[in-house]
């Protein structure tokens, strides 16, 4: 489902865009490194030999995946060149580098005690523990999330602001049902835990 970000933005940028720019080769590295993860690396990890998924959701995502990969590979390649190196406008690029590779952690960690949660067969669920599990039903998602903010903060354009948008809506929305899920499926499960945010939601 995430191949065409990968795909089309790839095109962009290592066909067309001037990575001798490090504001634009930057923000590049990140997103690449998302999504040769999310879709190279990632499917090995995880078991699903016998989970099913609508063919509606794999298309409508197949299809964001186009828009997104065009929009943020387009704008590097038509609006970046003027991009120009500045104190203020370093310490952006910083800080939002330790923010994606934050996240980046937060995600990975999490998503590979849920690896280990699950059997060989691919069957049966349990409650996750350690990490930031103790706070949150789904610290994987807010670890994406913290990822996307801090890719937003590099690129600094439009089309990187309307993907931490959507993240943002996609996963607190997923959070929430996960959440409820938990909830119902284990009587036991820490009515404590928050949705997606520690302490907040």
């Amino acid at each position: 489902m995430e191949f065409p970000s990968l795909a089309i933005f790839g095109y962009y940028i290592f066909i067309k865009a001037n990575l001798l720019n490090f504001l634009i080769l930057i923000p590049a590295l990140l997103w690449m490194l998302h999504y040769i993860h999310r879709v190279l690396i990632f499917p090995l990890q995880i078991r699903t030999a016998r989970k099913k998924i609508p063919l509606l959701i794999v298309l409508l995502a197949f299809i964001f995946n186009i828009i997104n990969g065009f929009l943020n590979g387009y704008w590097f390649v038509h609006y970046a060149p003027d991009y120009s190196s500045g104190v203020m406008i370093n310490l952006r690029l910083i800080a939002g580098v330790i923010i994606f590779f934050s996240g980046f952690a937060i995600n990975k960690y999490h998503d590979a005690i849920l690896i280990k949660l699950r059997p060989a067969s691919g069957d049966g669920y349990k409650i996750p523990y350690g990490g930031l599990f103790k706070y949150v039903s789904c610290p994987n998602f807010f670890g994406e999330i913290i990822s996307w903010a801090g890719y937003a903060l590099v690129a600094y354009n439009l089309p990187a602001l309307s993907f931490l948008i959507w993240t943002l809506i996609n996963l607190s929305t997923r959070a929430l049902d996960h959440h409820r899920w938990y909830i119902k499926e284990f009587p036991e499960y820490d009515r404590e835990r928050r949705a997606l945010i520690p302490f907040l939601f």
